[in-house]
């Protein structure tokens, strides 16, 4: 697709055939292709008007009832900021009475619309022609922001940004353009040395304009979050999207901090203050006590394990591994509590003679700090995923202070999913 067939999807015209499109059904593609061309439209045009109606499907995950408003490119859906959290970092910059926000490295713009939304002007660029055109049509409600083909690099910060309310939002490529994983994806980068514009950049921006926030990688080092600064790692749905850091005032609690958002709930936030800072730590497997709290893994990457243990009274199963064990059965909105239903030195053997004791004939495996192939396990075992008539169960595979241990669970915060391990 070109800036020309960009301009052509967002005139109103355009719009109006984009909104008259049936929901997007793989089966019939074809057939509603040939009638667009029979209209008269242009096969390139044809092609970016099925793309746009299958991206719009794609993006109610991330946006919702919003998907429609949107044009998007696949690079571009898959690297935007989904609503909630686009939300939050808006959010900061509104609370922190900013006129104008320079957004350097825009995307198709979903942090934008978020911060025009609240009545931030935004001045958006992106690298790509393409990219930054989409931008510029979905800032198209909120006239005074804009977005152009530019680079992030070329910005000039104002002279005095605090006195003319001023902001910067960075969000840095984490991707390699053009190389694509075994899944298909756009190849990521996780080293800091690797984005770009580079992290220098990044400092240097918020050091010409204190109120400056960079959307980083999940996996930030601790160690290089610079003095002063929140680093704050978010997740959604048990999955870690990202790690802001904020300058200036739009740090709102300096330090690490984790925000957690789940489908349906307020979001929850959990800092340094809340957390010990020496968590203690299993003194070995006969300090399992009656409940497991797995925390949210916002909270585990942010190294806030710490929270948990103080919530609940309890200790770490091992430094890193995140589990925490107590006798304390309390609701912590950012930890999953399990009820122990057994637990046991880790062997084969022992497990499933368990398990078959038990009438066991569906199992959710959850493992961490233990190298095990989860089909050869579950071979071994004789079971399934958890499927099938019989009793259910949980093992959690991890060590309790160097011991390889089996802990068998039973859920008991409804509603609060995180993904299984494997």
């Amino acid at each position: 697709m070109d800036v020309g067939l960009v301009r052509t999807l967002g005139s109103p015209d355009g719009q109006a055939l984009l909104r008259s499109l049936p929901r997007y059904d793989e089966q019939s593609t074809i057939g509603l292709a040939e009638r667009l061309r029979k209209q008269g439209h242009s096969p390139d045009l044809v092609a970016a008007f099925l793309t746009q109606q299958r991206l719009r499907e794609r993006a109610v995950q991330k946006f919702g009832e919003f998907a429609d408003a949107l044009l998007y490119t696949p690079d571009g859906l898959e690297q935007a900021s989904r609503l909630e959290v686009a939300a939050g970092h808006a959010g900061r910059f509104y609370n922190a009475s900013l006129a104008t926000v320079h957004d350097l490295g825009c995307g198709i713009g979903s942090d934008a619309v978020a911060m025009s939304a609240l009545g931030v002007t935004v001045h958006g660029v992106d690298i790509d022609p393409v990219t930054a055109a989409i931008a510029d049509i979905n800032l198209r409600p909120w006239p005074d922001s804009r977005a152009r083909e530019g680079m992030a690099e070329d910005f000039d910060p104002p002279r005095d940004p605090l006195r003319s309310r001023v902001g910067v939002w960075l969000d840095p490529a984490r991707r390699v353009p053009g190389q694509t994983g075994r899944h298909g994806r756009i190849k990521r980068v996780f080293r800091l040395d690797e984005i770009r514009p580079s992290w220098q950049f990044v400092v240097q921006v918020a050091t010409a304009v204190p109120a400056t926030g960079a959307k980083l990688s999940p996996s930030m080092p601790h160690d290089a979050i610079p003095l002063g600064t929140e680093a704050q790692w978010t997740s959604y749905a048990g999955e870690v999207l990202e790690c802001a850091v904020w300058w200036g005032p739009l740090a709102q609690d300096p330090g690490r901090s984790a925000r957690i958002l789940m489908p349906g709930r307020s979001p929850v936030e959990v800092t340094e203050t809340m957390a010990e800072s020496d968590p203690p730590m299993a003194a070995g497997p006969r300090s399992i006590g009656s409940w497991l709290y797995e925390p949210d893994r916002a909270v585990t990457q942010a190294g806030l394990l710490g929270a948990v243990t103080a919530a609940t009274l309890g200790v770490e199963v091992e430094r890193g591994l995140g589990y925490v064990l107590s006798e304390a059965g309390t609701d912590v909105p950012f930890a999953r509590r399990y009820a122990v239903r057994e637990s046991m030195p880790f062997s084969v053997k022992r497990l499933r003679s368990w398990l078959v004791q038990h009438g066991v004939t569906g199992l959710t495996i959850k493992k961490r700090g233990m190298r095990l192939d989860d089909d050869a396990l579950r071979h071994q075992l004789k079971i399934g995923r958890g499927a099938g008539p019989g009793e259910q169960a949980t093992v959690i595979l991890t060590r309790v202070a160097g011991h390889q241990t089996a802990i068998i669970v039973d859920p008991v915060t409804p509603g609060h999913v995180l993904p299984d391990d494997i």
